[in-house]
């Protein structure tokens, strides 16, 4: 018997849910849905009794990977490590692919949203950068060059 696997989402918890969301969508995702989640079925799978979840999911066009963002309405989030750096254990970065960095690096730092270190060369094949987003969420942008 041969296993399929496909990447569904990634997901993401967040304080604020409505920062994040505007942050993805300024990089060009569309939302998808959004709604509150709460009873058995978040309670069995988050292993957390009696909560509830405010859900955002976002899409790039075209794309069939989501973003899902979370803010637990009951019980309260957890702080994380917003400082976190790229060799602390777990998640580290959302990657995405644009057609200019340049041009959207310019527009996150109008928003407020830095670098976390500079735009690198791979190989001269790929240009990318680290952007330190909403509640330390770190974004990877990379375009092709050439």
């Amino acid at each position: 018997m041969t296993h399929q696997l496909r990447f569904d989402h990634i997901g993401i918890t967040v304080a604020d849910i409505e920062r994040a969301a505007e942050f993805f969508v300024g990089l060009g995702l569309e939302i998808e849905g959004r709604g509150l989640v709460e009873g058995e079925f978040i309670d069995t799978v988050c292993g957390i009794p009696d909560s509830r979840c405010e859900i955002v999911m976002l899409r790039p066009p075209g794309g069939e990977t989501a973003l899902e963002l979370a803010r637990f309405v009951r019980p309260d989030h957890v702080p994380g490590s917003p400082e976190a750096m790229a060799n602390e254990l777990g998640l580290r970065n959302v990657c995405f692919e644009v057609d200019d960095l340049d041009v959207v690096l310019e527009r996150v730092a109008a928003d407020g949203y830095g670098l976390v270190g500079g735009v690198g060369v791979y190989e001269d094949t790929v240009r990318m950068a680290y952007v330190r987003g909403p509640e330390g969420i770190v974004v990877s942008l990379t375009d092709r060059i050439g």
